[in-house]
């Protein structure tokens, strides 16, 4: 019963976290259920089928606060599901470790390029008038080519890594031009639904059901339901500026451990002063951009006056 109880609340915790800023639910409940002996793809399995619950929740919830852009979902989900359910079928046959560091890379990179993005943007003085309009126009050849190969990618990731539908399509979203972190958020989250569910049909087909632990999947969707509808208003009210710099430092944080260990490039003794440092940083970035948040805020209140 006690680790059901921590289950559920790493759920929580791990759903409140994806919610708010789009990724590390597969992430932080995989990783657990290795720590804990599970086979890496009955924990993936599990993780995934725990989802298709806990992203419904969370879809359902940032659909009501307004924090999806219909037509980016429609595009990202079909090719991610397909992704996803091939990735689920082969992957006890795909070398996941010898790809995974490579991929960290890259996130990390990007990573970094969304936290000073959004650190270092000047926002206007006036707020934006709102072209309804343009809401409704259909996304270009280009986009919908762009979207259907980053959906088809992220969602075979996320499959053979137990998670990797966050941490490959939030960053790559955030480094279009105009894009809103809230929108993005609320957006990946919603379409990672269609992906938890092919994973899970992949796995169920695979493996079987008896390879997932019910109870331990349970315990993982009660917390996540719980959490699923606070982030989601949570992303409705954090400021574009803040949420970018917290996913792009949350970015870095996650993959750093997999660079450590992959590349050992650093030796090992240093890696948690490396971490604090990394901490400390991040903590300066982000009240940083709360300060300069506040004072944007103020001038626009002061040119609306007027």
């Amino acid at each position: 019963m006690q680790r059901l109880i921590v289950l559920a609340l790493v759920g929580f915790a791990a759903q409140l976290v994806d919610g708010a800023l789009g990724m590390a639910y597969g992430v932080t409940s995989t990783s657990l259920l290795l720590i804990a002996g599970v086979a890496p793809a009955a924990a993936s399995a599990s993780v995934h089928l725990a989802e298709v619950v806990t992203t419904a929740a969370s879809g359902i919830s940032h659909i009501k606060f307004g924090n999806v852009d219909r037509r980016v979902v429609l595009r990202l989900i079909i090719p991610g599901s397909i992704g996803a359910f091939l990735g689920a079928c082969f992957v006890s046959y795909l070398p996941g470790d010898v790809v995974k560091p490579y991929i960290s890379t890259f996130l990390l990179l990007l990573g970094a390029y969304v936290l000073f993005r959004f650190l270092l943007v000047k926002q206007a003085t006036r707020e934006p008038k709102v072209d309804t309009s343009n809401r409704k126009k259909p996304l270009s050849k280009k986009e919908g080519r762009f979207l259907s190969s980053l959906g088809l990618v992220a969602g075979f990731v996320d499959s053979t890594g137990g998670g990797g539908w966050g941490p490959l399509t939030t960053p790559i979203l955030l480094t279009k031009k105009n894009a809103e972190a809230r929108k993005v958020v609320g957006t990946v989250d919603t379409s990672e639904f269609a992906i938890a569910v092919s994973s899970t049909l992949g796995f169920l087909i695979t493996l079987g059901w008896e390879q997932i632990h019910w109870d331990w999947v349970i315990a993982l969707m009660i917390g996540g339901i719980i959490a699923a509808p606070i982030a989601a208003w949570l992303v409705k009210w954090i400021p574009s500026r803040i949420l970018g710099v917290l996913v792009g430092g949350l970015i870095i944080f996650t993959n750093l451990k997999n660079i450590f260990k992959s590349f050992k490039l650093i030796p090992a003794s240093i890696h948690n002063e490396i971490y604090i440092i990394f901490t400390i940083l991040w903590a300066v970035a982000v009240g940083y951009s709360i300060i300069k948040q506040v004072k944007e805020s103020k001038i626009r209140k002061g040119v609306s006056a007027l």
